[in-house]
């Protein structure tokens, strides 16, 4: 019997289950079976999908469905081991601990770093203060105890593998890690990750909506199988690594990951072109009644918005990349007119405080650079505006989800003389931006054509 490696897996959410899961699946299901995946949370707010999964011995059935509406069933069972929460998280830091853990990836959502706009910590931000001292809150205060406890332990080296849409998502952790253990004061914990660790930069794609009410009975129609926590996906999928790990890894070219020496092209595309225009769409969506994302794709004026941000300043902004953009933007567009995915807009809208800095600032400030005003990507921030306004006087169709949300000086902002000339100064979402006079112009211009689209 091969050594049995353990891929740790901190946020066991739909999305995982339907990207990293699938493909380590796939190297069990091509007769590799050296890894398997060991899954928990930092928070406990999904443990009905752990208790699930834990009843089904980690294994669940994902339905991928084309934009043509062919749909694929497939069991995965690469998920052997579901670690349960519990306050002081100890069954997640007992398993990263152990020699046979060899990476530590994770999916916490791009606010679940906690990072400004200078990818500096957000020391004020509740959980990441009560981390700063002692708990384990956040990503940081959870690997920090792992870390201790290997050391502690003598469990050799390990790659630490961001698995979210943050920009150079693996530097961005390591950095926010450092930081994290310099004002923690834990100098030997730093030493030790510079001689045993690596954080890869990763580029993940497949979108992966909530799963629908009736995937469960569809499921049950078309395999026989009784699933309680069944995911969804498209079709699509696509996962680029940078081939950087501190030890031994799985063959993951065998199963079409892009093992790459730089992911930089890969996320700064997918980042702008498809994270970017999903929030714009669902943001638009929202204002304009829809509750769906390709109900909103298909929306002429919405579908324009998205087609002339990507073309007029991101393609522009990225130059010759190696990646043939035209084609790329028309391939993510057409994903989002799935209308077999019924992804919401709520699920999209989600996050926008941290998305606007991390994925719509540096196109608008690189147009300025170059001498070209950003017209086209202004109507995001803008469009952003006016959904939280919307949020503000509680007329909203749902609940907005935002990890770094300030709920009251939002109000406030909305409540002051001049909401416009607040945000649009607003260091945390624009940067140097904010301090100028023509970007303030431009935003109030660009909201006021967000109202006239609505009406």
């Amino acid at each position: 019997m091969a050594t049995q490696n353990t891929w740790l897996h901190i946020g066991l959410g739909s999305f995982h289950r339907a990207h990293q899961a699938w493909y380590l699946h796939r190297l069990i299901a091509q007769g590799d079976a050296r890894w398997h995946i060991a899954a928990g949370n930092i928070r406990n707010d999904a443990e009905h999908v752990v208790a699930a999964l834990t009843a089904q011995k980690g294994r669940y059935v994902l339905e991928t469905v084309s934009p043509e509406g062919e749909r694929v069933y497939e069991e995965i069972t690469s998920i052997q081991k579901l670690l349960p929460w519990q306050a002081d998280l100890q069954p997640l830091i007992t398993e990263g601990a152990k020699p046979e853990t060899k990476v530590i990836a994770f999916t916490v959502t791009e606010g679940g770093y906690y990072l400004n706009t200078t990818h500096q910590l957000e020391v004020n931000n509740a959980d990441l203060a009560c981390d700063l001292q002692g708990g384990n809150k956040t990503i940081y205060g959870v690997i920090t105890r792992i870390l201790e406890q290997r050391m502690a332990n003598n469990a050799g080296p390990l790659t630490l593998l961001n698995c979210d849409n943050v920009r150079h998502n693996g530097e961005r952790f390591h950095d926010g890690l450092v930081e994290f253990l310099t004002l923690t004061g834990k100098q030997a914990v730093i030493e030790w990750l510079k001689a045993n660790a690596t954080c890869p930069n990763t580029m993940v794609d497949r979108i992966t909506p909530r799963p629908a009410a009736d995937l469960p009975a569809r499921i049950k129609e078309k395999t026989g199988t009784d699933d309680k926590a069944p995911v969804m996906g498209e079709t699509f999928i696509q996962w680029v690594v940078e081939d950087n790990f501190r030890d031994v890894r799985p063959d993951l070219e065998a199963v079409g990951v892009e093992m790459v020496e730089s992911v930089i092209p890969y996320e700064e595309a997918k980042i702008r072109i498809l994270n970017a225009s999903h929030s714009c769409i669902a943001w638009a969506g929202t204002l304009m009644g829809k509750q769906f994302i390709h109900e909103s794709t298909l929306t002429d004026a919405i579908y324009a918005i998205a087609d002339r941000y990507v073309t007029e300043d991101v393609i522009p902004s990225l130059g010759n990349n190696g990646i043939d953009l035209p084609t790329y933007r028309d391939v993510v567009l057409k994903r989002f007119t799935n209308p077999y995915i019924e992804d919401t807009n709520q699920r999209v809208a989600a996050d926008g405080f941290s998305k606007i800095p991390a994925m719509i600032t540096p196109t608008m400030l690189e147009c300025y650079q170059r001498g070209a005003v950003p017209h086209a990507t202004a109507m995001l921030p803008a469009l952003f505006f006016v959904y939280m306004e919307q949020w503000h006087k509680g007329q909203l169709p749902y609940e907005y989800q935002d990890g770094i949300l300030d709920a009251d000086a939002v109000h406030a902002m909305f409540n002051a003389e001049d909401p416009i000339a607040l945000f649009a100064s607003d260091k945390a979402l624009f940067g140097e931006l904010a301090t100028r006079d023509d970007f303030a112009a431009l935003l109030r211009e660009k909201i006021q054509a967000v109202y006239t689209l609505i009406r």
